[in-house]
């Protein structure tokens, strides 16, 4: 079924993507899988080419549009590469518009250039070692000391941990508030007490740095806090749709891609002195995967038309994230079995994707917690 939702303007933006991941980062992938991290210049060589701060306003050094199909188009093409590890859209569709939607404007002008031309990179730190997805469970605090917060506690899997120049930390602000007591407090770089610990060693997405954060009596400028006080349950769950669409959308087209790799391979692999292609089974295999695949494309095509024209609810990003995640770690697991041993060997494409996609039905809020959502919608 043809796509209808880009244009020729998306369609060489496209064009410009891979140019880019051909010439920035596929030559270098590997070497970053094996440091745990990618290099800063990757990041500013994305900046110079226009793929960072997409939907900053163009005076601050952005894209200045806010049609999501653009980021869409890079989620699609990363995800097709297998580089995950270059994480453009956690910094442009995840943390962006909390720095669009709520910073001042002398923090805009502080943060943003930066942020458009990759010398600043940017993190947000929600989770803890004893809270995931529950807000009320975060235990970091921050004491008002007058012109200044003291900021103390933890936090872990934070993907751009190591690289960070600049952490989104959400605090308890109100110890009575519970969720309602949450703040967002902004630490750069270099800050006093802010530690880093160990660049975690996670099963896939290696080149993608996820570490610890130590917070000791860091001392926070009143002019960081982002957005209201006491506000972050709020703006958190302004900004979640639009995280979880982003995920969905390169959970497809990893599901996609998977789907034309190992057609491809069971039209060429034999077994018994004929190609898998000819038995039923792998027939059949290929005929289901193949129909979730294009299901689950016209349902995400109508989220992402839906979320550029500002229309998209928590409930719709709720059923394409876990839906489509949960297709996607599923098409893994079939399309390695598919290629039997091969499939199990690292240098194969398909191995890679099973480990790296791994994560997406759990970062951006748990299939369950997707499901809670939808749920409590219907059922109240």
């Amino acid at each position: 079924m043809k796509r209808r939702i880009y244009s020729d303007e998306h369609e060489a933006f496209r064009e410009t993507v891979r140019a880019f991941l051909a010439k920035e980062v596929l030559p270098y992938y590997e070497q970053w899988e094996k440091d745990g991290v990618v290099s800063r210049d990757a990041w500013r060589a994305a900046g110079k080419q226009g793929l960072l701060g997409l939907a900053v306003p163009e005076e601050y050094g952005g894209g200045g549009s806010t049609d999501f199909r653009y980021s869409a188009v890079l989620a699609e093409e990363f995800t097709r590469a297998g580089t995950p590890g270059l994480a453009l859209g956690l910094h442009n569709d995840i943390i962006g518009p909390y720095l669009t939607g709520l910073a001042t404007e002398e923090q805009k002008r502080r943060w943003l250039p930066g942020f458009c031309d990759g010398s600043l990179i940017t993190a947000i730190a929600m989770t803890e070692p004893g809270a995931g997805s529950d807000l009320q469970g975060i235990r970091t605090h921050a004491v008002d000391r007058g012109d200044h917060w003291i900021l103390n506690g933890s936090k872990t899997f934070i993907s751009n941990g190591i690289l960070a120049d600049l952490v989104i930390v959400v605090a308890k602000t109100t110890p009575e508030g519970g969720a309602h007591g949450l703040s967002l407090l902004v630490v750069e770089r270099g800050t006093e007490g802010f530690e880093r610990g160990r660049n975690l060693d996670k099963i896939g997405q290696k080149a993608q740095d996820t570490a610890e954060l130590f917070f000791h009596d860091v001392r926070v400028p009143k002019e960081n806090l982002l957005g209201e006080l006491n506000g972050a349950f709020v703006h958190l769950m302004t900004n979640l749709a639009q995280e979880r669409l982003s995920i969905a959308v390169a959970a497809i087209a990893g599901a996609e891609h998977l789907l034309e790799i190992t057609t491809e391979y069971v039209k060429e692999r034999e077994a018994f002195g004929r190609p898998l292609a000819t038995k039923q089974h792998i027939r059949f295999e290929i005929a289901e995967m193949a129909t979730e695949c294009a299901v689950t494309r016209t349902f995400l095509d109508r989220c992402v038309e839906e979320h550029s024209d500002g229309g998209l609810g928590a409930v719709d990003a709720s059923m394409a994230k876990w839906w489509a995640t949960e297709l996607q770690k599923r098409v893994a697991d079939r399309c390695l079995q598919l290629h039997g041993g091969y499939g199990y060997m690292s240098e194969y494409p398909v191995a890679k994707a099973f480990t790296d996609g791994r994560i997406q039905t759990i970062y951006g809020g748990t299939t369950e917690i997707m499901k809670e959502i939808i749920g409590r919608s219907l059922l109240g």
